[in-house]
């Protein structure tokens, strides 16, 4: 008997899907993190990533084609960011339906471009192509850079490390948020820059109560999380905060020595401690969002 996938959801269909994949000896990090990591020479890794919005998941007909446009590179910038890296380098490839507007499309582009230039990110190339439906697609594909071996990943974190988020959470979508964000690459870079590197680390896309449990999945751990600590979004109560997601805050982990010291520097954003690792056992958290799930 054939299996839809409303009955697996995301996490387990990528269990399924990235068993056996093809590698070779230059991809140091595959599936799993918010990047590939791939050697590329003595002083950098470059970082591999590929998202995708879609119309009626990602964002909704009257959005705004500006808005749309600078999400979809944004997330990808996020990723990024999630790793410790810099973004460089993006492809595009947009599918839309043959009755779109011409300047629909020229909207999607102007917003895209100038997140690109505000991050210094080129527009190499990309593709285009029709739909069979009145819809729209956006794929973004980025190339990052990372100093050599200093890529963060989901699977350092240890017991006895602190969690924190920078930011405030919830009530993103269906608000603003969720197009207006900031990829928090200053914030990453800062860090790593005075020698604060985080045990683990990943952005908030999903909303905590999913992204966590992944983390905590990927570094063989569990968790402890104080809800009552958590940085409310105004108007958001702590159930919003766990599962709304679009975020994209980071996620980090911390010895608490060093924790200290990270919290002691102007980021210019709150970094707030919510609970700990633990050797094994979780917090109940409600999860976020799941692709695929009723």
């Amino acid at each position: 008997m054939e299996t839809p996938l409303c009955l697996l959801g995301e996490d387990a269909l990528l269990a399924r899907l990235l068993r056996g994949l093809p590698a070779n000896e230059e991809l140091l990090t595959g599936p799993g993190d918010d990047c590939a990591v791939v050697a590329c020479n003595e002083q950098y890794d470059m970082l591999l990533k590929t998202d995708v919005v879609v119309e009626a998941v990602h964002f909704d007909r009257d959005t705004p084609p500006d808005l749309i446009g600078r999400k979809a590179l944004a997330r990808c910038i996020s990723d990024v960011a999630a790793m410790g890296g810099l973004p460089k380098h993006a492809l595009v490839t947009v599918l839309v339906h043959r009755d779109r507007t011409v300047e629909w499309v020229e909207g999607v582009y102007a917003g895209l471009n100038r997140l690109a230039a505000e991050y210094g990110v080129s527009v190499a190339g990309g593709e285009t192509s029709s739909l069979p439906v009145d819809a729209a697609v956006l794929n973004v594909a980025l190339v990052g850079t990372v100093e050599r071996g200093q890529a963060v990943l989901r699977s350092g974190a240890r017991p006895g490390d602190l969690i924190c988020v920078t930011g405030t959470l919830g009530g993103s979508y269906p608000g603003e948020g969720h197009l207006r964000f900031i990829p928090r690459v200053e914030v990453a870079r800062r860090l790593l820059a005075e020698g604060l590197r985080p045990s683990a680390m990943m952005d908030l896309s999903d909303g905590l109560g999913t992204d966590l449990p992944r983390l905590a999945a990927a570094s063989h751990c569990g968790f402890e999380v104080d809800p009552a600590s958590l940085p409310c979004s105004p108007g958001c109560t702590t159930q919003q905060a766990i599962s709304d997601g679009e975020d994209y805050e980071l996620l980090m982990t911390f010895p608490p020595a060093l924790f200290a010291r990270a919290r002691s520097l102007n980021l210019g954003i709150p970094l707030t401690p919510i609970g700990r690792i633990t050797p094994e056992g979780t917090h109940g958290l409600t999860p976020g969002w799941q692709h695929f799930t009723r």
